[in-house]
């Protein structure tokens, strides 16, 4: 019988328990020292992050490292190329969840804009250098997309848009990435010199977006090559 790779073994068997030390966060931390409710939420929402969806789905039911393959990526753009369409809408799922679930976290036990913010982040960080895969992650569109829809929905749908548009233009689903991601910043900003949220949240905007344009210079660089690729192609293995 083949054995489970280690990395495997370790996410499953931990998330039952990182939900459970969620949801007494959820119950117990609320009225705790506003220090130990940071200190408890904030590693939370790496940990969460740190769920790689993309890797643990596509082990566990076809038996491939996602990371072997396109891009070397977890994220939903490279499963939709390895493990196809239904891997891609779970993982897509679960991606946004860690996100979201991280900000309402924050709203719930620290209340406050710029915890929002910070959450947000530290689940962004998780996606990108998950501890389980030796910190080789995602870019973390779907993540900071998650957290973005709790903390200004308008902004979320915008770029959203924008992202969906871009990349059935074009076929790169990476060039909608960074074009999105660029026109939800600027909609963070104007949003909030409209006044419409809290200028805290301005924060994620300017760590998260150069963040995740960075994590597509890759995609860029074979964007600009004419080798990127487009929607519809299947990955191959990446050579040894």
């Amino acid at each position: 019988m083949k054995r489970l790779p280690a990395a495997l073994i370790t996410q499953a068997a931990f998330i039952p328990a990182l939900y459970a030390a969620v949801a007494a966060a959820f119950l117990l931390l609320p009225g705790q020292p506003l220090a130990l409710r940071y200190a408890a939420v904030l590693p939370l929402c790496y940990l969460a992050g740190s769920i790689s969806w993309g890797y643990v789905l596509l082990r566990w039911r076809m038996g491939l490292d996602v990371r072997d393959y396109g891009s070397g990526r977890i994220g939903m753009a490279n499963v939709l190329r390895t493990g196809g369409g239904k891997a891609a809408a779970a993982v897509l799922a679960l991606d946004i969840s860690k996100g979201a679930l991280a900000v309402a976290l924050a709203k719930v036990v620290l209340g406050e804009p710029q915890a929002e913010a910070a959450a947000a982040l530290a689940a962004l960080a998780g996606h990108n250098w998950p501890v389980f895969l030796s910190f080789r992650g995602g870019r973390g569109i779907l993540t900071a997309l998650g957290g973005l829809a709790l903390m200004i929905p308008a902004a979320a749908v915008i770029a959203t848009a924008v992202w969906l548009l871009v990349a059935f233009w074009s076929r790169y689903i990476s060039l909608g990435s960074v074009v999105g991601v660029a026109v939800g910043a600027v909609a963070v900003f104007g949003l909030a010199l409209a006044g419409v949220h809290s200028p805290a949240y301005l924060g994620f905007a300017l760590v998260a977006a150069p963040v995740i344009i960075w994590q597509h210079r890759d995609n860029i660089q074979r964007i600009r090559a004419g080798t990127e690729r487009r929607m519809g192609q299947a990955a191959t293995r990446i050579p040894n």
